[in-house]
């Protein structure tokens, strides 16, 4: 490559970035003017600066709990997904379970996943395993939903062909539903993503022992307040590439089934 392209190239990356994270660049910047303008004490607010140096400076700090939060929303995401992805499967091969399966899979999300903690925590206890239920709990729904319409709103004219092919039930299921429910399901997984490192910190706050929820709750305690704001910006950050994996998954099973 020559050196011309090599700087076009270059240049490009660098304009790309500035689209897309001129927008964080704003937010630190006002965050940095507002608490230089009202003058808060580091306890109350801290700039920026602070926080990014707690950060590099008490990694080993961060470093587990980021890790523990990282594993509970993936297991509580994988989890919610199938779950509800073989609850509407189920509900598709006998209607019978619609009347049971559909009433509960509403009352778990109108209930609060806040009120929800203190029921699973009595019942199940305050552990790791808990934790994994509660972020399951708030992926399950979307998926069942999305799932579900896949599969009730085929592709146009597939069933006739099934049909005209012969196709069992079983067939129809595997080879049309299926399929055409995917790319659903693939928008549930994006939409949820950030859904479990939420339902994983908070989690993690009011019941856990580890995990970045845990670090929030005991720096709020200990008026750590940059390593309070530390596990929140972490947390952002994890929400943002779970939320944008999910969407690169979404496109390259677009163009593979496309």
């Amino acid at each position: 490559m020559s050196a011309p392209d090599r700087v076009g190239r270059a240049a490009g990356a660098v304009a790309g970035a500035v689209l897309h994270l001129w927008g964080v660049a704003a937010l630190v910047g006002a965050w940095q003017l507002w608490v230089s303008v009202h003058g808060y004490n580091a306890i109350v607010m801290p700039t920026p600066a602070e926080v990014a140096s707690d950060l590099v400076h008490h990694l080993s700090a961060y470093a587990p709990q980021l890790a523990f939060t990282v594993g509970l929303s993936l297991v509580g995401l994988a989890a919610g997904m199938v779950l509800g992805a073989v609850l509407a499967v189920a509900i598709w091969v006998s209607p019978v379970l619609s009347g049971l399966s559909t009433p509960m899979a509403l009352v778990l999300r109108a209930v609060p996943v806040l009120a929800m903690i203190p029921v699973l925590g009595r019942l199940l206890g305050y552990n790791d395993r808990t934790e994994a239920i509660v972020a399951a709990l708030v992926c399950f729904f979307p998926a069942f939903v999305m799932t579900s319409a896949g599969l009730r709103r085929p592709p146009a004219g597939s069933r006739d062909v099934a049909a005209v092919l012969g196709a069992r039930r079983s067939g129809l299921l595997r080879h049309v539903l299926l399929p055409g429910a995917l790319p659903g399901f693939l928008v549930a997984l994006r939409l949820t993503a950030p859904l479990s490192v939420l339902a994983a910190m908070l989690a993690e706050y009011l019941m856990g022992t580890r995990g970045l929820g845990y670090l929030l709750a005991t720096s709020a305690q200990l008026f750590q307040t940059s390593r309070e704001w530390g596990a929140a910006v972490l947390g952002t950050v994890l929400s943002v590439a779970l939320f944008l994996a999910a969407g690169r998954l979404e496109r390259a099973a677009g163009r593979r089934w496309a």
